[in-house]
């Protein structure tokens, strides 16, 4: 299935009672409705000092070059399934399986740590709505909620983002599903916990109880 043809299964999920934008255009033509600007967002201004010195984060050009900043600012293309103020969900434009959705906040955060919880909360809350529309257009009744923080991670894109993978039953995507796990060592957990409860403890407040 194409990519238009499928964000046009994916709208029809998600916005039943509107139009859905066409599915025979080209393989890579967007329709009038996903080339349409988005919401102002921080992100929508490359130079906005006031968000780099918000998060401590941004590096010089870096919002020039990040291409989620880029499509935010409809500055590359994408295949947008849904937006709102804080958040929008593209298609994967390499994606792992059909309908592989990513959830990307409209402020360039460069790894989750760095992102304020209350986006995160954003972001988390529209996961059950999105990945439910994904799985009734790809046929699917899985899905993974992946995010790669960091290099070692497999992050590529130093933007904050949720990867949304339909899963099929054997379907073999991660080789790692079919290796036997070890059991956990109780004299090794021990001193893990201690030392994760004290990394804990030293932390900010605004997540503890």
């Amino acid at each position: 299935m194409s990519p238009p043809r499928r964000l046009a299964v994916l709208h029809s999920h998600l916005r039943p009672d509107g139009p859905a934008p066409p599915a025979d255009r080209g393989e890579n033509e967007l329709t009038p409705r996903q080339e349409a600007v988005v919401s102002t967002s921080p992100c929508a201004a490359a130079g906005d000092d006031s968000r780099g010195a918000a998060t401590g984060r941004v590096a010089d050009g870096e919002l020039e070059t990040c291409v989620f900043c880029r499509i935010i600012r409809d500055e590359a293309p994408a295949f947008k399934v849904y937006e709102d103020d804080v958040c929008m969900c593209i298609l994967d434009s390499h994606p792992l399986a059909p309908g592989h959705s990513l959830i990307i906040p409209k402020c360039h955060f460069s790894s989750l740590e760095a992102t304020p919880p209350p986006v995160i909360a954003a972001m988390c809350s529209k996961v059950p709505f999105l990945s439910n529309a994904i799985m009734k257009a790809t046929h699917c009744d899985s899905f993974n909620l992946v995010v790669n923080n960091g290099a070692a991670a497999g992050q590529v894109i130093f933007h904050t983002h949720f990867h949304i993978i339909p899963r099929r039953y054997g379907d073999k995507l991660w080789p790692t599903e079919s290796f036997r796990r070890s059991s956990i060592e109780p004299n090794e957990t021990s001193s893990l916990i201690s030392c994760i409860k004290e990394q804990l403890d030293s932390s900010p407040g605004d997540c503890k109880n």
